[in-house]
């Protein structure tokens, strides 16, 4: 992997990492679904219009609008649908760890649909990884001060899984559509339904449109989304999704700080020994990934003159 794909995917996460916490701020300024559709839209909206100034060139295929749609299904309506909802009922700090289990669910079903070998090393590790996320989410799990706390973690569990399923369909989207164009319809598409179910069961006078939920909404639409989806979509042109999905362990460790630095969240030993497990976890997906491309090289490199 690149230093160049590397800082990108830092990027991703810092930017990720910092959604949930800007959501929690926000819940109180306007209802859930209608947030998260005007996040959508917003951020669709001006990756299309980026597009149309740069002049992408549109999808003509039917194929790649169908992965679109299911994109946009998965990684917007459903991820969207389950951030908002869970952050009322679980902090941002454990919220974020939980949502970010989505990698050993992106995993196997890379395993399953794109036929990306999977490693014993690479097996390894995230098993590991997701010890550590067990490990900082279980002191919560029966808490008696967080009783809608299984709630809350059923709705990041619906995240996490429209997350993994549009990482297929972005996956396969690479290399096919220009990456602005592509990312800016899929947020759009995936905010019609959020938009529909917004305007059939909440009160659209209850959104507060102070300079604070602006900026809060702006900078979830224009940064946590618009720029975080475009710089994963480049970065998948060229790593594979499992060694890319590895870098969201990061995310849990980075949510827990800022819990910890503007909520008060309190981490203990075994967030501490989490952090420690999901590292170790990442580190072995990615020493698994560069020994998969070694080898897959040296086969190549011996298939070729045989063939000749």
């Amino acid at each position: 992997m690149t230093a160049g794909s590397i800082i990108r995917l830092l990027a991703v996460m810092l930017l990720w990492a910092g959604c949930f916490p800007l959501i929690t701020i926000g819940l109180d300024l306007a209802p859930h679904v209608a947030f998260a559709a005007m996040r959508a839209a917003i951020a669709g909206l001006s990756l299309i219009l980026l597009g149309i100034l740069l002049r992408r060139p549109l999808p003509h295929d039917i194929r790649a609008w169908i992965l679109i749609v299911i994109v946009g299904f998965g990684s917007t309506t459903l991820g969207f649908l389950g951030m908002f909802h869970a952050a009322e009922y679980v902090s941002p700090g454990i919220a974020t760890v939980i949502a970010n289990t989505q990698p050993l669910l992106t995993a196997l079903l890379a395993h399953t649909i794109l036929q990306e070998r999977l490693t014993l090393g690479g097996k390894a590790g995230l098993a590991i990884g997701l010890l550590g996320i067990g490990a900082i989410a279980w002191p919560s799990m029966f808490s008696a001060n967080m009783p809608d706390y299984r709630l809350g973690i059923a709705f990041v569990g619906l995240a996490a899984g429209g997350v993994a399923i549009g990482n297929i369909g972005i996956k396969r989207l690479t290399g096919q559509v220009d990456a602005v164009i592509a990312m800016g319809f899929q947020l759009a598409i995936g905010a019609i339904p959020l938009a529909l179910l917004s305007f059939m069961t909440e009160d659209m006078s209850r959104i507060s449109w102070s300079p604070a939920f602006i900026a809060i909404l702006l900078s979830l639409a224009i940064l946590g989304t618009s720029a975080a989806f475009w710089l994963w979509f480049t970065t998948l042109e060229h790593v594979g999704l499992t060694q890319a999905n590895a870098f969201t362990f990061l995310v849990p460790m980075i949510g827990l700080a800022i819990g910890a630095t503007l909520f008060g969240e309190r981490l203990g030993w075994t967030q501490a020994a989490g952090a420690i497990l999901i590292l170790g976890g990442l580190v072995l997906v990615q020493r698994a990934a560069a020994e998969e491309r070694t080898s897959r090289a040296q086969q190549d490199y011996v298939e070729g003159p045989m063939s000749e």
